[in-house]
Parts: C-alpha cells; structure tokens; sequence
C-alpha cells in the first residue's frame, strides 16, 4: 500500500507542527525527522547526524570505483551548508521500490528536481553501497537490492538537496532481512558567522602589495542592489582607508557568479559598486573624485562556479587602486 505522499514531504505549519512532536519511541536519542522531508511511515530512526554547517561530498552519479566517496569525486558534488544524515528501519513486509516511491513521489510533489536516480547494478553494485553510507550491520554489503535518487529544490536563500537511499539489508547483521532509508538533506547557506572584517590596516597592506583587494563583507539581498545593514563595518573601514590616505583613488568593482545571464550580472555588478561608492560619499563624507564605480559581472572568478563555497568567493566586492 503506497503512502500518500504529503505524509513524507511538509512544508510551513505543518513543518512546525512535526518539530513539536515527541520522538518516536524507537528513535534514537536526540533524533527527529527533518521538517522538510519526514519519514516513510511507522518507521524508526537508528542513526541520526546533524551539523549546522559543514561540507559533503553528494553522489549523484553511478559509482565505479571501490573506496568510498573519496576515490568517486566524478560521481559527486561537493556542497556546504546544514547538514542532516538520518538513517530509518522500515516496518516489515515493505520492498525498496515501495518506499523510493513514496520518497520520489513527494519530492516531485514539492518542487523539486531529480538530478539522479538508479537501482541494484545502475548505482555501481557493492561499489556504490560502500560508498553512500558508512559500513554497518543494517546497510553493509546490502546491494542486490537497492534504490536511489537525488533531487534539488532552487530556493533564493539557498537550494535544498535530498538523497534517500533504500537498501533490503539484514537485521544486525543475522538472517533476518529489512528494508533500510538513508535520508540526506543538505541545504545550502552561508555560514552564520560571517567572514572576519578586514579592518583599514589590512586594506591599505593588500592594495599596497597586489594592486587590488576583495572585501566579503558587503552585503545585497539575492538579485538586488541595495546595500543591507551588515555592511556598515566594512564600509566604515574602507571610509578609514581613505582618509588615512588623502591621495588615495580607488576602483570599486563588482563581482557576480555565474547564476544568471551574462548581461544581467554584469549589469548587476556594477549596480553593485555604485552603491557602494554612494554609500561612502554620502554617509563618510569620501569625496566622489576619488571614486570610480564598474562591474565585470562573473568574467572574473576567483574559485570555481561548480560549488557554493566557490560562488560565494566570487561574489564580491573589489577595491583597486588607481
């Protein structure tokens, strides 16, 4: 019998409702569902691992070689942000296809794109089982019968990934054979503590040294070119620059990733800048002379476009001097 699917995937009141619900009482200690992707019904939880913000390794290709993640990276995209890793024991007398099912059903249902999808010897055989969840007595050598998917939810403050893995495994180890899930969601954002202001000091020693300086700390809302309030501490220290240096000219120059049109970010680059440049004018007194605002939009990257830890280096704010 198929579950429905908006019993596995919940969204806004009902996401609230599910975190105020008491642990099930075969849950491990401290485990709960996510609030985005709950469980197959009736099942329990038998390992559970959350991190407010680290980097993984998601597969989302067939696994070829043997060695874990590690010896696969063409079959995985590397990713930071909150992470959740749950591991469930299905009730009896259901098979892996049931459960995917359900899973792949509600994700579909809720916006969400499948990157990947495989079964048994598609997935890469005992490779894959070794690689997409640590060796245990549930999920170890448990690959004639396995199932997996991967899909993505775009969201502007931060795409959603959800893999779930299921696995016809034996019971601690004995003759006794259950399906097991592995649920990963990993939902990508900057970290909440933010990179360190580089103070006047350091500013004046970049330029001085390179030519040019990056600033990380000066924030725009996704798509937009108004200057948040968090970016009043970086701004005061590029005030101080200038001021501590009278002949100092600078180039303000913004920097996009690769999301979007050519035209757009660049045009959005420089939209950027100018707000920046306005900023110091009128709030710090730096006169509009010594200023010139432009953007290059994503022609000059510092990392790689391919993961948000480097897109997050791309986008932003340079200081070059004149």
């Amino acid at each position: 019998m198929a579950i429905p699917a908006k019993r596995l995937l919940l969204a806004g009141l009902a996401a609230s409702l599910l975190l105020s619900l008491a642990s099930r009482a075969g849950d491990v200690a401290g485990s709960r569902d996510h609030p985005m992707v709950s469980r197959y019904a009736d099942s329990e939880i038998i390992a559970y691992e959350e991190q407010a913000f680290d980097e993984y390794d998601l597969i989302v290709d067939k696994v070829t070689h043997y060695g874990g993640r590690a010896k696969n990276r063409e079959a995985t995209q590397s990713l930071e942000g909150k992470l959740t890793l749950i591991s469930y024991k299905v009730p009896a007398q259901r098979t892996t296809l049931e459960v995917l099912r359900n899973y792949e059903t509600a994700v579909k249902e809720a916006g969400f794109e499948i990157l990947f999808a495989c079964k048994n010897e598609e997935c890469g055989g005992r490779n894959f089982n070794h690689a997409v969840v640590p060796y245990t007595a549930y999920f170890g050598d448990a690959y004639s019968d396995q199932r997996y998917l991967v899909a993505r939810l775009g969201r502007t403050e931060g795409d959603v990934y959800v893999a779930v893995y299921a696995t016809r495994g034996t019971v601690d180890g004995g003759g006794t054979y259950n399906v097991y899930t592995r649920v990963e969601v990993i939902e990508l954002a900057p970290m909440q503590e933010r990179m360190v202001t580089i103070d006047a000091k350091a500013m004046a020693e970049g330029l001085a040294a390179e030519g040019h300086m990056a600033i990380y700390n000066i924030y725009f809302d996704t798509a937009k070119a108004e200057l948040k309030p968090e970016s009043q501490p970086s701004l005061a220290e590029i005030a101080r620059l200038l001021q501590a240096q009278p002949e100092l000219k600078l180039l303000v120059v913004g920097h996009t990733d690769n999301v979007g049109e050519l035209d757009y970010n660049e045009d959005l680059s420089r939209r950027r800048a100018e707000a920046v440049v306005q900023a110091l004018t009128t709030e710090y007194g730096i006169a509009g002379v010594r200023l010139a605002a432009t953007g290059v939009g994503m022609y000059a990257p510092v990392a790689t476009n391919r993961t948000e830890q480097g897109r997050s280096l791309n986008r932003r704010v340079e200081l070059v001097e004149r």
